[in-house]
């Protein structure tokens, strides 16, 4: 196991990102979590202690603005946080890894699989949110908030699991620029997409669509009943080990 104080890495752009590695055979393992998550939450603990009982090297990480990482949230966008996971990647692994990509952290997957597909060795999604600042956050407003939106900057919408949460216009324009449900999307390497039906966050139109959009040799969608967004409970942990175990066998191949 890890060590319960986060290391951390000063990147390009200057945020201190905080992470934990542990060191094991490859191809490693990449936890990238959701919106407004942080490295703590349950699928990335649970995936760190099976990495560790396979002797796999595994990596998590908290996105600026989220958990241990420097930054403010409001501050942030896809971009800075596809670089923060991006330039971890790159310091502290050794050798293509496996993503696994839950929520934004899924989007985030995408982009790092689009930029720097030389690093990639498999991709595992849970419940993947690509787009969603367009098609979920900004598709929901009404023309008076997108108004206020634009004129000042931010909004709050409500969440399921606390506080309201600030919606900026940062996020929605910076968004924009990094769709990756509009063309098709290059997967050369073996990629699991997996989807509960009673997810209230993402839709499994979501999921269908980036089916449709991906293109590879050796891509499966998995949905799961009466999982629920959190992809948390005993059996969707298991189908994620499973999902890395044959995605891990199909790269060596």
């Amino acid at each position: 196991m890890t060590n319960l104080q986060p290391r951390f890495l000063d990147t390009p752009q200057g945020r201190r990102i905080a992470y934990h590695r542990t060191d094991g055979t490859g191809p490693g393992i990449v936890f990238l979590g959701g919106f407004m998550s942080d490295m703590q939450g349950t699928k990335a603990v649970h995936l760190e202690n099976w990495a560790v009982a396979r002797g796999r090297a595994f990596l998590r990480l908290d996105y600026s603005g989220h958990g241990a990482s420097s930054g403010e949230f409001e501050e942030g966008c896809i971009s800075d946080w596809r670089d923060d996971a991006l330039a971890v990647i790159e310091a502290c692994t050794t050798g293509r890894q496996i993503l696994v990509g839950s929520s934004m952290g899924g989007w985030i997957a995408l982009l790092i699989a689009r930029m720097a597909p030389e690093l990639i060795n498999g991709l595992v999604t849970i419940a993947a949110a690509p787009d969603f600042t367009e098609d979920s956050m900004w598709a929901g407003l009404n023309d008076i908030e997108r108004a206020k939106l634009m004129r000042e900057g931010r909004i709050f919408l409500p969440s399921d699991y606390g506080k309201p949460y600030p919606v900026t216009r940062r996020l929605i324009e910076d968004g924009r620029q990094n769709l990756v449900l509009r063309e098709p999307l290059e997967l050369l390497f073996p990629a699991r997409f997996l989807q509960g039906t009673a997810d209230r966050d993402v839709e499994q139109s979501v999921a269908l669509a980036l089916l449709k959009q991906a293109e590879g040799h050796d891509i499966r969608l998995t949905f799961v009943s009466g999982a629920d967004h959190s992809f948390s409970t005993p059996d969707c942990l298991s189908l994620i080990g499973s999902a890395l175990d044959e995605v891990t066998a199909c790269a060596e191949t």
